[in-house]
């Protein structure tokens, strides 16, 4: 069977969905949304030359959940037999009539429901066999050997193309769906010997296999990454700026997103409570919700409660514009939907005029951050520390590796301390940032 191939159509998706509605209302549900879905891919993975895993996977699904009034109840099956489908149906129902009633529940407004299809250029099978993965993925490692004798041992390369398709429906009248795709290609080598020994890793990942960069280009920028790690010190603590690099720096993107979450927002965990309105970054910082971008990582035309999604502006000049709310969240805080069930879409962070060179200047003595290390991260409070590596910086110059340190502060001083954002932006993923300057934190070494 070829990449594009399921084993399903849209049209029979549709009408699966269909059934599931259709029984939902014959039971006597109120309200009922259900989303039927199936996927296929294949993953492979060689080390040192030889292939170390061949992976595939064929996955379909049919989720339900119905509403007794406030009632709610949730069932799956990945049976998409008849008599499958009208037993979850009834073990949803079975469910919501022993669930306490919630206020919050319920179907969104269906003013608000997506009603236009879009096309956002998502879908792009990749017909790659299995043998021209392994010779993909044994050149890719094998360019990271050829830099160096010192590149001495290796985690492996791996190759991996997925294809997905959904139908997303309502009691409301709201159904629609979209097939998608999304291809990795990765490599992780170890460089030195002995207790002198670093690992890093480079990857790239596109919903077009023809995007994405080249087997040989990744394998040699993972070896150049472990080999300049060679030689790593620790540092005595100090409080200096740091720098983290792009791929990074994303996360810190990340941890604006889940404290001003629609969960973590009502349960009162989080240390942006009632932030809206409020200068929580420097002027200079911009974020942007840009969900209809054509072939972008995160684009949706509707988030996961079937609501539109629209262009908005998250953060004008430092100042907090919009949270991220699925239905029920904002229910729960009084407010409406930001059409964020599901997560964000396409965040961009407006670059800054300098390139990553042009930072470490600015930032003149300081640690550049290139790995992240552990999950510590309070959100009730802010605190941040995790285990970090990278490399000292001096008038401008990286000095040298540094390794086994602690970096820590508090993210609500991280985002008012973001001094600079740089245009080295690297698209992977819903978050698009360049490297970001934060003017001082705590490093914690010797």
């Amino acid at each position: 069977m070829s990449a594009s191939e399921f084993s399903y159509s849209q049209d029979q998706l549709r009408q699966l969905a269909t059934d599931v509605l259709q029984h939902a209302r014959t039971l006597g549900a109120s309200a009922c949304e259900t989303d039927v879905s199936e996927a296929h891919g294949q993953s492979v993975s060689v080390r040192k030359g030889a292939v170390d895993t061949i992976e595939y996977n064929r996955d379909k699904g049919i989720g339900v959940t119905v509403y007794l009034g406030q009632q709610r109840g949730h069932a799956s099956t990945s049976d998409f037999s008849p008599t499958a489908v009208q037993a979850t149906v009834a073990a949803a129902l079975s469910i919501a009539r022993f669930t306490a009633p919630d206020p919050c529940a319920g179907l969104p407004e269906e003013t608000l429901l997506a009603r236009k299809h879009m096309d956002l250029d998502l879908y792009h099978p990749w017909s790659l066999s299995v043998e021209e993965a392994i010779h993909m993925a044994q050149r890719c490692e094998q360019a990271a050997f050829d830099v160096s004798p010192q590149i001495t041992n290796s985690e492996g390369a791996s190759v991996a193309t997925q294809q997905a398709q959904f139908i997303s429906a309502n009691s409301l009248g709201f159904m629609d769906g979209y097939p998608t795709s999304r291809h990795h290609l990765s490599c992780a080598v170890i460089a030195g010997t002995g207790e002198n020994m670093q690992r890093d890793y480079w990857y790239s990942a596109n919903r077009q296999a023809r995007r994405l960069a080249a087997a040989e280009a990744i394998g040699d920028y993972a070896a150049r990454r472990a080999l300049s790690r060679l030689g790593a010190r620790r540092l005595k603590t100090c409080a200096v700026p740091v720098l983290f690099e792009a791929p990074l720096a994303v996360g810190l993107i990340g941890n604006l997103v889940q404290a001003v979450s629609g969960g973590a927002l009502y349960r009162k965990s989080s240390f942006l409570l009632d932030s809206l309105g409020q200068q929580i970054f420097p002027a200079h910082v911009q974020i942007s919700e840009r969900p209809h971008l054509k072939g972008a990582q995160a684009s949706s035309p509707f988030d996961s409660d079937g609501v539109a999604t629209h262009d908005r502006e998250v953060v004008e000049d430092g100042v907090l514009q919009g949270y991220f709310l699925s239905t029920y969240a904002a229910r729960k805080l009084g407010m409406q939907t930001t059409g964020n069930a599901g997560g964000s879409h396409n965040l961009i962070v407006q670059p800054g005029e300098l390139d990553f060179a042009g930072l470490l200047r600015q930032m003149d003595t300081g640690l550049l951050v290139t790995e992240l290390l552990g999950q510590g991260v309070n959100y009730v409070t802010g605190d941040y520390s995790r285990g970090a590596a990278g490399y000292w910086v001096e008038k401008g110059q990286i000095i040298h590796p540094v390794e086994e340190i602690t970096i820590a502060g508090n993210l609500r001083d991280m985002f008012k301390g973001m001094v600079a954002i740089g245009n080295d932006v690297m698209v992977r993923g819903s978050k698009q940032v360049g490297s970001i300057l934060i003017d001082r934190m705590t490093v914690a070494g010797s």
